[in-house]
């Protein structure tokens, strides 16, 4: 069986939450990053069941007048539900990535990211590898979006961490996020990381195939900020973008990973993973259903993963193992309990 993919889970929609940030985009480092101009309060739901929450905070004028300038958003902290396969795994990745991510004023900085690690019992110089995850800015606040398997063996395993991350930086606030490969190991203590691994989607150019830009515009096709940004450079197949549209005219899909920030082999494996080359991508939530929710309706599952093999997947896994399709065409593991893998060939 040819799987080629890594893992999927909740929380605020691209078009969503950014609707409340208006600005110009300043450039991608493995995020879009925007200035955040927003002056009314505002609350969006996340995947944890929380709320992110936008509204201003105020300042003085010279006058000594209170005038409103631009808040961070209130975040809630992700945590996985009992459904997982290790939710524990999925927690200690998470927690590390929330602990560099996000800090309060006077807080920011590698030396103060490296005390908030080491108080999780984690390495401090885990934060040397956080890469656009610590970006120099006065405060920042993060909210995990999803957190996926990009794959899981009885003693190690990889962490997708897909996240929304909003810092100031003198009077602005600026909107992006990145995806983290969390690599960790298990033993008798529990589950330890070992490596963050960062997205590195490339810098956007000036020309995209027009199913590419179709899919940049469609609200009906929810984007975290690696996998826009994996879009908006170029290096996402043509096929990706057109399966993703024809799916969209059915579903509404909100997607974890396109190509950055994965395994660049299937886990566990010497075989490459279509997802860094552009030929892949994951879905963690269909029609507000999580794939890894135990009530979302089987019916939807088995529905989505074969239309997503009608629009050209040569594999297509999940966490139901279908019949018919070609040889392989279908698959389920572990790794693909919490999300649906769409893979293509060139």
């Amino acid at each position: 069986m040819t799987h080629t993919c890594a893992p999927a889970a909740p929380p605020p929609g691209r078009r969503t939450v950014l609707a409340a940030l208006t600005g110009v985009v300043l450039g991608a480092t493995g995020c879009s990053a925007r200035t955040a101009s927003a002056t009314r309060p505002a609350q969006r739901s996340t995947s944890g069941g929380g709320t992110v929450s936008l509204s201003p905070t105020p300042s003085r004028t010279g006058s000594g007048s209170p005038s409103p300038s631009p808040a961070l958003p209130h975040t809630t902290a992700w945590r996985p539900t009992s459904a997982e396969v290790q939710p524990a795994a999925k927690l200690r990745a998470v927690q590390v990535v929330e602990a560099i991510g996000a800090w309060g004023e006077g807080r920011g900085g590698a030396a103060a990211a490296r005390a908030r690690v080491a108080a999780l019992g984690l390495p401090a110089a885990l934060v040397g590898q956080a890469g656009p995850l610590l970006p120099a800015a006065d405060q920042a606040a993060l909210q995990v979006v999803d957190a996926q398997y990009g794959g899981i063996l009885s003693r190690s395993a990889s962490v997708l961490v897909v996240c929304r991350q909003w810092i100031r930086r003198g009077g602005r606030v600026i909107a992006g996020g990145t995806t983290v490969d969390v690599r960790l190991t298990r033993s008798g203590a529990g589950w330890t990381v070992d490596a963050l691994h960062p997205a590195h989607p490339g810098p956007a150019v000036r020309s995209l195939a027009p199913e590419v830009r179709a899919v940049l515009s469609d609200d009906r096709i929810v984007l975290p900020p690696a996998a826009s940004a994996d879009l908006r450079s170029g290096q996402v197949h043509t096929s990706v973008a057109g399966a993703l549209l024809a799916l969209a005219r059915t579903y509404r899909l909100e997607v974890s990973v396109v190509r950055s920030g994965h395994p660049l082999d299937v886990f566990g494996t010497s075989r490459p993973s279509d997802h860094p080359h552009g030929r892949a991508f994951d879905v963690w939530r269909i029609d507000g259903h999580a794939v890894v929710d135990p009530a979302t309706p089987r019916s939807l599952l088995e529905r989505f993963m074969r239309d997503a093999a009608a629009a050209g997947s040569y594999n297509v896994g999940g966490p139901i193992l279908l019949s018919g399709g070609g040889v392989g065409q279908f698959f389920s593991d572990a790794t693909h309990h919490d999300h649906v893998h769409v893979g293509f060939r060139t």
